[in-house]
């Protein structure tokens, strides 16, 4: 089977290196030591987060696919000390200030639905925000959240078996096969 850093390192490259840090990671340098250091409560709240972009229903979801403690060693170990500075203080808006603006209470405490339109809204200023910066801009706190999320889930076991159709070995070059609708995409 194919290891996580293998799976990371293809995904970013069909992503163009698009996902911030990803040239640290295919290189595979790290950062600066910085000493930042997740909670448990940290990691907590971006399982949680994790979960509402890829919830579980007939596959499992995010959290289970352990997406929060994937995103903060990335964080950690691939972003710079600027973007971890955004990255953390990110956490912090988006459970309390945001949350709290929006819904009248922190994100932990709000329902599974609240939490949802809580990261539309989010993903909304978000866009709007990536489409009007300038190219030396950071990104956005919650496209990184997303991106690692989403990235996270995908090259986890989880989601490249459960989610993705996955072949540990693959056979012979096959370039037309049959899509019908609703077949899982196929994991890298």
């Amino acid at each position: 089977m194919m290891n996580r850093r293998d799976a990371l390192a293809r995904v970013a490259l069909i992503m163009g290196g698009t996902v911030l840090g990803a040239e640290a990671f295919l290189s595979g340098c790290t950062t600066a030591k910085t000493g930042l250091k997740f909670s448990v409560d940290d990691i907590a709240f971006l399982n949680e987060v994790a979960e509402t972009i890829i919830p579980t229903t007939n596959t499992p979801g995010a959290k289970e696919a352990k997406v929060g403690e994937f995103m903060s060693v990335m964080v950690t170990d691939c972003y710079d000390e600027k973007n971890q500075t955004i990255f953390m203080e990110g956490i912090r808006t988006l459970q309390f200030k945001d949350a709290k603006s929006k819904i009248g209470k922190s994100f932990m405490e709000a329902s599974a639905q609240e939490r949802h339109q809580l990261l539309v809204d989010i993903d909304k200023e978000a866009a709007a925000y990536q489409k009007n910066k300038k190219s030396q801009d950071p990104k956005h706190y919650f496209t990184m959240m997303k991106e690692l999320s989403l990235t996270g889930y995908f090259t986890s076991e989880i989601g490249a078996t459960k989610a993705l159709r996955y072949i540990a070995i693959p056979g012979r070059y096959e370039g037309c096969i049959p899509y019908h609708k609703g077949d899982k995409a196929w994991a890298t």
